[in-house]
């Protein structure tokens, strides 16, 4: 990572729209505020993931950020085509390394643990998962950004229809006939083990499934694809009635394409399929729409509502704020000190986080959802105020 600090100036890059990062910084205030609840014991059902299949708002969350950076992609491609290829290469391979190690950083962070006896020893390598959400975007990123230079304008599209397509094909040919879409079924679990090692993949089915695996990643390159094919047109054609005219009725089509693919292919995060991708990406399009009316073609002058200024601080230091928001919550999980004995009469240890909630939030109203829910906007709202912090003093922290 690399800060840049910019001159002071309120007006966007040339050629920048500013719903882009809106919707990019929207995206990570969701991701900081479903991944951090008080308890996930007392979650609101539209903060809590789909069990298995359908979709629920938190499930939109990953999916606008992968549109989100087939936006950017779109931003940057010309850079890079307009480079010599020795350059192109080196800031593709910088990137993609830089984004899948700080995965593997978040993973494996804060590298120790306490034991059962109450010494700091070294984590467990052996154990140490190799997906995640930072790796999917690594992969993403850098395989869309191949299939944009080599396949110019009008290739992507066809790569869009064959990974979704093929993706289909290959779940219906080498997954379970009887439940090819079931977690036991699916067949990317078997692909992931034998590449990646059973030790070396989430298990928080109870099994050792990776919701962020290799096989699933191909979808989700199509998201990608789809976020800058629809970014290059903005590029294009401009903030205007016409252009979000059409992102709706795109939105609308792809929409109605969901609605019957689901019908054989259902809606499921967890495998990613092809179903998925397309009601997201549709969902993604009609919000992408929506700011672009309420945000680039606002009258000038006009004061910006505070959600806007709130998403942009987000936005310009995405990926920043998003690490941080990981690596926090495993840092101070080092720090716990004693909290009275279990039943068994052992000691029990509390950290800070916690305590913060059962101190301040957890007792509040009468239904739990409502403390955890307060603690989730509690912690969104101090990574809000250093991202402002950052975005006043125009410090842009990239990768």
């Amino acid at each position: 990572m690399k800060a840049r600090v910019q001159p002071m100036s309120n007006l966007p890059a040339r050629g920048r729209l500013r719903s882009l990062d809106v919707l990019r910084g929207a995206t990570v205030a969701l991701m900081i505020l479903v991944n951090n609840p008080g308890s996930w014991h007392h979650l609101y059902p539209p903060l809590a993931h789909a069990g298995w299949h359908g979709c629920t708002p938190t499930d939109l969350v990953f999916p606008f950020f992968l549109f989100a950076v087939g936006n950017a992609l779109a931003l940057v491609m010309p850079q890079f085509e307009a480079a010599a290829p020795s350059v192109f290469w080196t800031k593709w391979l910088r990137r993609t390394l830089l984004i899948f190690g700080l995965g593997l950083l978040l993973n494996a962070a804060p590298f120790v643990r306490w034991d059962a006896v109450g010494d700091l020893v070294a984590r467990d390598w052996s154990q140490l998962r190799t997906m995640g959400v930072l790796q999917r975007i690594a992969l993403c990123w850098a395989t869309a950004a191949l299939v944009v230079r080599w396949l110019g304008d009008r290739g992507p599209l066809l790569a869009i229809a064959g990974l979704l397509l093929g993706y289909w094909a290959a779940c219906a040919a080498l997954g379970d006939p009887a439940d090819p879409y079931g977690l036991m079924g699916w067949f990317g679990t078997g692909i992931d083990r034998a590449l990646l090692g059973s030790a070396h993949l989430y298990r928080g089915e109870g099994v050792a499934f990776d919701p962020e695996g290799l096989a699933s990643t191909a979808p989700a390159v199509a998201q990608v694809l789809i976020g800058w094919w629809v970014g290059q047109r903005l590029q294009r054609e401009g903030a205007s009635a016409a252009s979000v005219a059409r992102l709706f009725i795109t939105a609308a089509m792809l929409g109605v394409l969901a609605y019957a693919w689901q019908l054989g292919m259902p809606l499921n995060k967890k495998i990613w399929t092809s179903s998925y991708v397309l009601l997201t990406s549709a969902l993604a399009i009609a919000g992408l729409a929506t700011l672009v009316w309420r945000v680039d073609m606002a009258a000038r002058g006009t004061k910006a509502p505070w959600w806007q200024v709130a998403s942009e601080a987000f936005g310009k230091n995405a990926l920043f704020v998003f690490v941080l928001s990981g690596l926090v919550p495993r840092v101070l999980g080092l720090l716990r000190w004693a909290d009275g004995m279990d039943s068994n009469g052992q000691a029990r240890f509390i950290t800070p986080l916690p305590w913060l909630y059962r101190t301040l939030f957890e007792g509040v109203g009468s239904d739990p959802r409502l403390g955890s829910l307060l603690f989730a906007i509690a912690n969104l709202a101090a990574y809000w105020a250093l991202a402002a912090w950052l975005d006043r003093r125009r410090i842009y922290i990239k990768v």
